[in-house]
């Protein structure tokens, strides 16, 4: 047995002091002999076994395609890539690979794991570059059997995306509709350019209009139309539409001048360009001091996008560091920026000036306990004391639930919570209508609505079928 290589090979990084002053992507991936020497640590376990296939929402044959990277074969490690997931570029940028393939990678017993999310980019990016995606798709479109049936998808993000390219692949007519005027759900409006940068989002969707798949934009269900009526002209529909909706923090102050939802601020940022004004004519008010509170992914593109836009940016957290829900490598990416962080803060109130503006937050300090939550975080209370904190910014990231906008449509069940209720197969109460992604499981990732996306395109496949034997 060949020797195990502990540490992995690092992808390189724009520096610290030129990323902060763009929103040019941070991380510049492998290039193809660092590939290649990353490839090398995978130890190649069989498929049966491999558990980095088991940890993967999409079950790409991983030991296969790092073993044609070694070959050099590029062309073949896409291809089977493609076989579970035709967005790579994507995945391969904001995965989160620690908590799944390679958080369950057998190398990492012993050292670091393989970086499985890098080789995966890296093999999108090379074809892409190569134009080996292309001359593949070509190919993958010759072997396409057009097939009886029309879907529609409501929503353009991973899962509605990944469930239309796998439909479209069996040979189905798929239309996408989308509420915003441009396609792309959380994964243009959600996630910053820095990280995953929207030319490469366009460029995956090309892919899978090239396949056969129809966007039409600017159509919100349930008000341009019904849902009801989607179901009469449609054989099946599968319903994406994420957690769109953000939570609020019902304190003092809540409705003073500049705090935002990570949502909305987000969305001004990345999807209108409010980074490029006056370019562009959407501002966006970023004043001297920021803070941010929470402490996922979309804590984290908050902060460092307000921090290029030129602020100063705290984030505030009730908790402490160790229960961030957050990618390491983005927490690690924000505290190398400077983006400062206060632990243990609860917010009670929004301070406002005489202008209606917020200039500071009150928070409470809480302590750990060493009871745990069903989580399994430990569980904290507040002490009495207070802290207040400087801000003219405030952007509130404390999570988001489902749109209700598509779960008031009749005949649709929907849980507590405002997730959309589905059995084994994904579909909804109502037949034909299937669901998957943020839609069912409330703010999840990225990854984990692809996998919802794939299981529902087979289960329409099965169900359409089984009406035409009918």
């Amino acid at each position: 047995m060949a020797k195990i290589i502990k540490e992995r090979i690092p992808t390189p990084e724009r520096s610290v002091d030129e990323r902060v002053k763009s929103f040019a992507e941070v991380n510049l991936g492998y290039t193809f002999e660092l590939a290649q020497k990353e490839a090398a640590r995978c130890i190649q376990c069989p498929y049966d076994f491999a558990p980095c296939i088991k940890g993967c929402p999409v079950h790409i044959n991983i030991p296969a395609f790092i073993s044609k990277i070694k070959e050099g074969d590029i062309k073949e490690a896409l291809r089977i890539i493609w076989n579970d997931n035709t967005l790579p570029a994507i995945t391969g940028r904001v995965c989160p690979q620690e908590d799944q393939c390679e958080g369950a990678c057998v190398v990492g017993k012993v050292g670091t794991a393989v970086n499985i999310g890098k080789l995966e980019r890296f093999v999108a990016d090379y074809a892409r570059e190569q134009g080996i995606d292309k001359e593949l798709l070509e190919e993958e479109l010759k072997k396409i059997e057009p097939k009886d049936g029309k879907i529609a998808i409501v929503g353009s993000g991973p899962a509605g995306l990944t469930a239309a390219g796998e439909l479209a692949k069996m040979g189905y007519k798929v239309t996408i509709f989308e509420a915003l005027h441009l396609p792309g759900g959380v994964l243009i409006y959600g996630i910053p350019e820095f990280r995953l940068p929207k030319e490469i989002l366009k460029v995956e969707l090309e892919k899978l209009k090239k396949l056969g798949v129809e966007v039409k934009t600017d159509y919100l269900v349930g008000r341009t139309v019904t849902l009801e009526e989607l179901c009469e002209e449609y054989d099946a529909v599968f319903i994406g539409t994420g957690a769109g909706t953000p939570k609020l923090l019902n304190l003092p102050g809540i409705l003073l001048d500049r705090i935002y939802s990570a949502n909305e601020f987000l969305t001004r940022v990345n999807l209108m360009k409010a980074y490029q004004f006056p370019e562009y004519d959407t501002p966006i008010g970023v004043g001297k001091k920021t803070i941010v509170i929470g402490a996922g992914n979309t804590a984290m593109d908050a902060a460092r996008s307000a921090l290029r836009l030129g602020s100063d940016v705290t984030i505030a957290y009730r908790r402490g560091k160790e229960d961030m829900t957050a990618r390491i490598e983005e927490i690690h990416h924000a505290e190398e920026e400077g983006v400062k962080f206060e632990f243990f803060l609860n917010p009670v109130e929004f301070i406002g000036n005489e202008n209606h503006k917020v200039k500071a937050v009150k928070f409470e300090k809480m302590k750990p306990l060493e009871e745990k939550d069903k989580r399994g975080k430990r569980k904290i209370v507040g002490t009495g004391e207070y802290v207040t904190l400087e801000a003219d910014t405030v952007i509130i990231a404390i999570g988001l639930e489902p749109n209700k906008i598509i779960t008031e449509s009749k005949g649709l069940k929907v849980n507590p919570n405002g997730t959309l209720v589905v059995d084994e197969t994904l579909m909804t109460s109502i037949p034909g209508v299937f669901a998957g992604g943020d839609a069912i499981r409330g703010e999840a990732t990225v990854i984990l609505a692809m996998g919802d996306g794939k299981r529902a395109a087979e289960s329409i496949h099965r169900y359409i079928e089984s009406k035409k034997g009918a």
